[in-house]
């Protein structure tokens, strides 16, 4: 064995106050790998469940969970920009592009449901599905609260007058994802939003606790003064940003629409949830850096879809 690899080995055990031996030895014992067992072919290829007959919700299922992956694909870009503590421009950069190019994916990806099912088996299966909703996807809240200030993802009608200084608590209730299963006026919760709080509130706000700073905005926010004016760095973060709170979400409300809107009539969502007011964004204004942004383009923004 080359004996430079042989002293790496040695100091990473040692480090760990492990006999490296012993190591070696597992791996004379291991079985090589293959592309079906490190993919886990079998497993992830017996995680669709269908609740109908309708051969079309096969498409909807599988669909759904690779934007799941994505989701993942994209915290963990995240997580490595929230957990460094030498971030720098270049970094910065590449990691908004990376996921960028993830949301780029699922907004084109929309058409693979949107031309790729036929609408009245979908219009069937979906009643099966009543009262679960993608509004439920707890990946993609986790992505809003490690992009952005927790203010700037506060209901339109309650972000200028809302304490700041809000308990985490108190900030939840007036989320604008709220205004998808919530009364205001009664305080009254749907029960897609109930079942969604239960299953994933206190871990939403242990998480959230940690973003506080570490947030891809208040990331860019601490940055160095010239850091800060780096044109492919902001560049990056406007595209970011457009490319999911506009993009990716219209090509969502279309999917939607087309599904929902049918002979002029717009169907409820499975989930009962307000879809129309919910999804688009010239009603909430989901903006992660607003200061990078003019006024004309925040008044503007989602109208010119």
């Amino acid at each position: 064995m080359n004996s430079k690899i042989t002293n790496q080995l040695k100091e990473k055990y040692e480090a760990i106050d492990q006999d490296y031996e012993t190591y070696l030895e597992g791996l004379l014992h291991s079985k090589p790998i293959n592309y079906w067992d490190y993919i886990q072919t079998d497993a992830l290829l017996n995680l669709q469940i269908q609740r109908t007959v309708f051969p079309d919700e096969m498409v909807f299922i599988m669909y759904h969970q690779i934007n799941e992956l994505l989701f993942k694909m994209i915290l963990g870009e995240i997580d490595q920009v929230a957990n460094s503590s030498e971030v720098d421009t270049t970094m910065f950069t590449s990691k908004l592009m990376r996921i960028s190019r993830y949301f780029d994916m699922l907004t084109s990806s929309f058409s693979i449901m949107k031309d790729g099912m036929d609408v009245d088996q979908y219009n069937k299966f979906r009643t099966t599905l009543t009262p679960a909703s993608g509004f439920q996807s707890a990946q993609y809240r986790k992505i809003e609260f490690a992009s952005t200030e927790l203010i700037n993802l506060i209901d339109k009608r309650f972000r200028d007058t809302i304490d700041r200084n809000s308990s985490y608590e108190n900030a939840f209730e007036h989320l604008y994802w709220q205004a998808a299963g919530k009364d205001y006026k009664t305080g009254e919760k749907s029960y897609l939003l109930t079942v969604f709080e239960e299953k994933y509130k206190e871990e939403f706000i242990r998480f959230t606790k940690f973003y506080y700073g570490n947030n891809l905005w208040s990331k860019f926010k601490g940055l160095p003064k010239k850091a800060r004016k780096d044109k492919k760095l902001i560049k990056a973060m406007r595209h970011y940003d457009y490319t999911v709170n506009i993009k990716w979400v219209i090509a969502h409300y279309n999917t939607a629409n087309h599904y929902l809107n049918i002979g002029g009539e717009t169907a409820e969502a499975t989930g009962g949830s307000e879809w129309v007011k919910y999804m688009h964004p010239k009603y909430q204004k989901r903006i992660f850096f607003p200061e990078l942004w003019s006024e004309k383009e925040i008044q503007e923004w989602g109208t010119d879809i």
